[in-house]
């Protein structure tokens, strides 16, 4: 369905604690991540970790962000969908994982943020010491 290209102004405050996992990214800054985005963090993880350990995504590609071919003339209506993405505000944490050591947890995420177009952050739970 097409939609309206709209804002991201609000600072998420709903998602931004861990539920799911032991690490986590977070974005800093509100942006718009396509599919092939999210599809190529997918990769880089599941080949960081060897395919060892769980990954929760927290968002998902749901809008469709349409676009016109090349050289086409103004007017004439609203272009067909291009690709899907979606529109994450600052502050929502984009996925987590977890059952494996923390080297290489943070060499994974570090990895995946190069692959996003905004600002990203690593979180993870306090560890207690016994």
């Amino acid at each position: 369905m097409k939609q309206s290209k709209g804002r991201i102004k609000n600072i998420e405050t709903n998602t931004v604690n861990l539920d799911f996992g032991t690490y986590g990214l977070t974005v800093l800054e509100s942006s718009r991540i396509s599919a092939a985005q999210l599809e190529a963090v997918r990769r880089v993880l599941s080949r960081k970790m060897k395919r060892m350990g769980k990954i929760f995504f927290r968002v998902t590609a749901d809008r469709g962000v349409s676009g016109k071919p090349a050289e086409v003339r103004m007017g004439k209506g609203k272009g067909s969908v291009d690709y899907y993405a979606c529109y994450v505000p600052a502050g929502r944490i984009l996925l987590e994982i977890d059952g494996i050591s923390n080297d290489i947890a943070m060499e994974a995420l570090r990895s995946c943020s190069f692959k996003l177009p905004c600002k990203t952050r690593i979180i993870q739970l306090p560890q207690i010491v016994t």
